[in-house]
Parts: C-alpha cells; structure tokens; sequence
C-alpha cells in the first residue's frame, strides 16, 4: 500500500465522524459531504507526517470549511426557510438510514435554533459541547484566543437551552432567584442554595475565575471548577462565596457581576427555568468580558 492509499484509508476511518460534525455545523446532508471531500482535498495536499491526531486535525479541518460555507451562506443573504432537512443522497452515495441516522442525532428543533446563531458561535458550540473539542484548538478555527472561543460557545449554548427549556423571561422573577442565590451564597446558608438550584443545574467557569478562586483563602468551600454537575456540589461551592458580587444586566439578561472599583472583574450569567438556576456560567477573563454587555443593578 502506498502513502495515498494509506492515507485515504485513514480517512475513511473517520469519514463518519466528519460527517456528523458536518451535518450538526450545517444542518444539511449534500453540505455536509461537500465539507468532508473539501477535507480531504485538504489532507490530500497536506504533510502530516508531524500530526499525533489524525481526527482532531480533520475534525478542526472540517470546522473551517464549515465556518467558510455559514459565513458564504450568509452573505449570499439567503432566506433559510425552517431548518435544513436532510436533502435526497442520491448522488453521493450515502445511504438513506445513514441519513435517518444524522437527522435525528440532533433533531429539527436543534437545527432551528442553531440556524439563529453566528457562524462562529455555532462552530465553537458544536466543535465544544457535542464533540469536547477544547477551546485551544477551537480558537484558531474561529480566529479568536480561548477565552473569546469559550465565549462564543457560551451564548450559543444559552440561546440552544434557552429554546429548549423555555426559561423564564420574566425580569422580575429572575431578579427574585438571583437576589435568593447571591443571599444564600452570601450567608453560607446550603439549604436556601439548594432550594434555589435545579437538582441538575450546570456551573462552568473559566480558567481565570478557577484561579482566583483558588487563590482566595477567605472562606473553606470547595475550590471552584471549571465543571461542575449537580445541586449538591455547586451549592457546597457557592457556599459561603460571591461575597462582594451583585445583581447587574449581563447581555440584557438579569444575572450578577462583581465590580469593586466599578469595571466588572468576574461574572455571573444563570440560566432559570421555572423559578430554579439551571446553570451557571463564571467569567473573569478579561477577553471573555470585553465582549459582555455588564451593567450592575441597584442591590
């Protein structure tokens, strides 16, 4: 076997992962090929002989391409009428279960909420949140540093659970909880954090906010992670922290800041559903925030 052959045989070893991340990129099965052939053009131009991570190095591949065909789509202005159903594969080979396979891996409601989203922010929620690409690799197909990368996926992801959960929208109602939360972290008080928490909810916090954190030996709860699932452990987290932060507008939304000389330093941005946090995202780096709308509320 020569080298080409080689090559194109660990190609079609990860052909159906492409295809996936593709599809969930594009919402389109005749797209998503194209995106997978332009990936191996690429590879078949390309010395690898220095990559350990054949996949991860296609998988990044193909989030270019597919960044290139939302951002061409785009422009063209096109009027995207509901989600991008899976067209007929006729012509590219693909059988029809296959198809049947990737159309419900993410399902029609997804893909109308991932066609609202930027280019960018849909290629770094999918990239990181369904395929656990890590935002070091992220941010060069983005073209933004980790912490914007881990930005991008943020939003998405808020708007994807936003659609989906039906969160409350009520200004009032989520100041109430998030005035809850702040008292009960405040006073270390782990029933009230529990009565205010989802039984699942979510805490992600950046890598600046983790050191902090870390560094901050003002009270003995548990070091902040960058993840966290479950009542229990963020409340043990949050218990006896959040100090000095308070209620504030985050991108229109009613979430928390902490802001000691006025400029934001970390903040909070929750996610609530039926009066309780679903999740929680911490922000202290300084990229992640420049591009966060933060404006801090009368306590």
């Amino acid at each position: 076997m020569d080298g080409h052959d080689w090559l194109a045989q660990r190609f079609e070893e990860h052909r159906g992962h492409l295809r996936a991340v593709a599809y969930r990129m594009l919402g389109s099965t005749s797209e998503a090929e194209d995106a997978v052939q332009e990936a191996w053009l690429r590879l078949s131009r390309s010395d690898t002989s220095d990559v350990a991570n054949l996949g991860g190095w296609l998988t990044t591949v193909v989030g270019r391409v597919c960044l290139d065909m939302l951002r061409s789509r785009r422009s063209r202005r096109e009027e995207l009428v509901g989600a991008h159903l899976p067209e007929s594969t006729a012509d590219d080979g693909a059988a029809p279960e296959d198809e049947a396979v990737l159309a419900q891996s993410v399902g029609v409601a997804m893909l109308v909420v991932l066609d609202t989203l930027d280019p960018a922010e849909r290629i770094a929620f999918v990239l990181h949140d369904m395929f656990a690409v890590p935002f070091d690799e992220i941010a060069p197909v983005v073209s933004r540093t980790p912490a914007a990368a881990r930005q991008l996926a943020s939003r998405a992801r808020r708007r994807v659970q936003r659609a989906d959960a039906a969160p409350d929208a009520d200004p009032a109602r989520r100041r109430e909880v998030v005035d809850a939360f702040l008292a009960a972290a405040r006073g270390g008080d782990f029933e009230a954090l529990l009565s205010v928490l989802a039984p699942d909810v979510v805490l992600r916090a950046d890598d600046v906010a983790v050191r902090a954190a870390q560094a901050d030996p003002s009270h003995a709860a548990p070091p902040l992670s960058k993840l966290l699932r479950g009542a229990s452990a963020v409340a043990n987290t949050f218990k006896g922290r959040a100090q000095g932060a308070r209620p504030a507008l985050v991108d229109g939304a009613i979430g928390a800041a902490w802001a000691p000389d006025g400029r934001p330093r970390s903040v909070f941005d929750f996610t609530i559903v039926d009066g309780r946090i679903t999740a929680i995202e911490v922000f202290a780096d300084p990229d992640a925030l420049a591009q966060l709308e933060v404006e801090i509320l009368d306590a």
